[in-house]
């Protein structure tokens, strides 16, 4: 009976990773896409400066959190940036839930966090259980309203997981009062739509649209760059990399049309592998992997300017207890911009994103998997 049920499961676990492969393969590429630059001003190698350092709030009683995001907002509104996560009692607790707070341009300072998703409410409104929450991605759709894109299992762990995308019910509302509400689960395969996980920032578009990054993870390990409009509204997805164990990629742009796919490498000697379109996002290509090192962990990807793109990853071996931020003028070669985090052995500085408002560089990161550190940087002129 044993052997019998383990080969069931294996048959199963084949057939999501096949049809993952197929429906990637089947659906049309959308069309082909002009990215936008966040500075139009070419920058050279000027160096970037800090300004300022700390922890964004968390929740009352919350020891742990993980996976933020960072969310620009428009210049004429009340925060720089808006930061979400996921905390609770601990990763895949039943009381995670999505965080968020923003940074006050009057006070500059962080508001009061304060929970927007939870797992419970979330599983009522899409008519299944939902057993954890993770991995919270934001984007400002053309009307200002935020949609977030999160990570939701039911029975599995996050290789079942099925990616929900969330849309803001009140738009204009101040921090306090930010709400979401389920537009769907996005519709990315013929088999529950399982096994697809979001990580990382989209690529804003000149339509007003966007390309939000994912992978799929059950068995084979590949990154899908989905496409959407300026409303929100999904129009495709195409696959990036024929290889099968790579995750968690981030786009940077090297112009409007070509773009790199940097991402996460689970072999053993791990690099930080690559892929890139040259045709807006039709047609992907993998090149061959950066020197950067990856130990399995996420990396976070920003085209700032022309001939000036900067990547956030872990860079000792084996350990993610080094957190740097590089910079590179071509996407191949890659010096040290700035040190973010560097501790001992038992420490971990993780999962990073970028973001640039109010004339600086945002870097967010896990911090010991307790809280979310932040950094901001200016450029001298």
């Amino acid at each position: 009976m044993q052997s019998t049920w383990a080969r069931w499961l294996l048959g199963c676990l084949c057939c999501v990773a096949v049809i993952g492969w197929d429906v990637v393969h089947r659906m049309p590429a959308p069309p082909s896409a002009q990215a936008c630059w966040p500075v139009t001003t070419p920058l050279g190698n000027k160096p970037l400066v800090l300004q300022a350092k700390g922890h964004i709030p968390m929740p009352p009683d919350t020891p742990a959190a993980h996976a933020s995001s960072l969310l620009p907002m428009p210049a004429d509104g009340p925060q720089s940036v808006l930061a979400f996560w996921f905390a609770g009692t601990k990763e895949s607790a039943p009381d995670i839930g999505i965080a968020a707070s923003g940074f006050d341009r009057a006070t500059q300072q962080w508001q009061a966090a304060r929970f927007v998703v939870e797992r419970q409410a979330l599983g009522q409104v899409l008519g299944f259980g939902v057993r954890r929450i993770g991995n919270p991605v934001a984007w400002l759709d053309a009307d200002h309203k935020v949609h977030l894109f999160v990570v939701a299992t039911g029975p599995g762990g996050w290789a079942a997981s099925r990616i929900v995308h969330l849309r803001q019910s009140n738009a204009g509302a101040g921090m306090a009062q930010l709400a979401f509400e389920p537009v769907r689960v996005l519709p990315l395969s013929w088999w529950w739509n399982v096994s697809y996980l979001v990580r990382t920032a989209p690529l804003t578009l000149q339509d007003g649209g966007m390309v939000l990054p994912v992978h799929f993870e059950l068995g084979l390990k590949y990154p899908v760059a989905l496409r959407f409009d300026r409303q929100g509204e999904f129009l495709g997805m195409v696959r990036m990399s024929q290889r099968t164990h790579v995750l968690q990629p981030t786009l940077v742009m090297q112009s409007e049309s070509h773009w790199l796919a940097l991402m996460r490498d689970q072999r053993p000697e791990g690099r930080v592998t690559v892929a890139q379109t040259q045709d807006g996002g039709q047609h992907w290509q993998d090149t061959p992997d950066l020197a950067l090192v990856n130990p399995d962990a996420s990396v976070a990807a920003l085209g700032l300017a022309p001939g000036r793109m900067l990547l956030a990853h872990n860079s000792s071996a084996h350990t993610r207890t080094l957190l740097d931020l590089s910079q590179s003028a071509n996407g191949q070669d890659w010096t040290l911009a700035q040190p973010l985090a560097h501790g001992s052995a038992a420490q971990e500085f993780s999962y990073p994103a970028l973001a640039w408002a109010d004339d600086s560089l945002w870097v967010s990161y896990t911090d010991q998997r307790q809280r979310i550190a932040w950094q901001r940087f200016g450029i001298n002129p």
